[in-house]
């Protein structure tokens, strides 16, 4: 029986050479499926995904890596709209933007609604915008953000924004995959208390204090001289570069400018003293290291008498008869016997 027209049906997958193809031709529509294939759990994807990131490989890597991240409310998605208008209307040059929404531990949904917040850089022929679901992928990315990125390079996008889901201080894997990070922040809403925390500031390359306009201005301002003698506590970075706090505007656009020079500004230093070679070794390794974890992961998961043994221990533990720590070390040991 021929299926009923409103029945959904799964798109074809391309063959390799076919992606590679569109995503080297500035095909956003092939690089989007491109996107979705890396994010596939499908085991049948893997190694159809593989193929496409190592022909994409000797493409990448000259991009700017901006990871941004402030608490919810802060303005995280104007603000990047206000920079990556300022890029792609006034500079003239591409901006892909990969932004992270948080799952529901419930339902495991996401709202995906960043294209809806960035109306005028959505519609940029110089842009692109993938919003994806963090699903539980710690960090504040999403467990397949890596990969998006280097399609994205590979797709001669200029610059990659990486906006992360504003968890406070569990951003440490977009550091671990970005050049520059950027932390914004309020000022008068009790949020300082939040930027304070002595983690999120070390990784920080500049503070900027959102929303300077109208009546928050002089609050803003105050906000940022305490900022920078938060700011001076800190012990010199290695890289050389000393982290900035400013103010801006993304509504009025003000200070968008001055933070964008900021960006080069750090680039300029981190390739004249060597260090930005060190960084994207650092960036390669780490990412080596995650595949490696996430690929055992899925091992385990499909080891037919690891998991049969594991719903036994799920009883053990929950019935406190066995604890989490006893439990993980059999299961583990299991795993090696195989």
């Amino acid at each position: 029986m021929a299926p009923s027209s409103s029945t959904p049906r799964r798109r074809q997958r391309l063959a390799a050479a076919e992606y590679v193809a569109g995503i080297r031709g500035g095909d956003r529509s092939v690089l989007a499926r491109a996107i979705t294939l890396v994010e596939s759990e499908l085991p049948s994807d893997v190694d159809l995904a593989s193929e496409v990131i190592d022909a994409c490989l000797p493409d990448t890597g000259r991009s700017r890596r901006v990871g941004i991240t402030g608490v919810p409310g802060v303005g995280k998605s104007s603000f990047i709209e206000a920079l990556g208008t300022y890029l792609t209307r006034t500079v003239g040059e591409t901006v892909a933007v990969l932004s992270i929404d948080p799952s529901s531990p419930l339902s495991g949904g996401s709202i995906l609604g960043d294209k809806t917040r960035m109306e005028q850089l959505a519609t940029d022929d110089r842009a692109f915008i993938r919003p994806s679901p963090s699903r539980g992928h710690l960090g504040g990315v999403a467990r397949r953000t890596r990969e998006a990125m280097l399609l994205c390079e590979a797709a001669g996008y200029q610059n990659l924004f990486i906006e992360t889901v504003g968890v406070g201080q569990s951003e440490t894997t977009v550091r671990s995959m970005t050049d520059f990070f950027l932390l914004l922040m309020l000022a008068g809403s009790g949020d300082e208390l939040q930027g304070m925390k002595r983690g999120i500031l070390e990784m920080t390359d500049l503070v900027a204090i959102n929303k300077a306009d109208g009546d928050n201005r002089t609050r803003a301002e105050r906000a940022r001289h305490d900022y920078e003698i938060a700011m001076h506590l800190f012990p010199a970075a290695a890289d050389g570069w000393n982290p900035r706090v400013t103010t801006c505007s993304a509504l009025n656009r003000d200070g968008v400018a001055d933070i964008w020079n900021t960006i080069l500004e750090h680039r300029a230093l981190l390739e004249s003293n060597g260090w930005f070679a060190r960084l994207r070794e650092q960036q390669a390794l780490e990412w080596m290291r995650e595949a490696l974890l996430y690929g055992l992961e899925q091992e385990i998961r499909r080891d037919d008498e690891v998991n049969d043994r594991l719903a036994a221990m799920r009883e053990e533990v929950r019935a406190g008869r066995l604890s989490p720590f006893r439990a993980a070390n059999e299961l583990l040991a299991l795993f090696r016997r195989r």
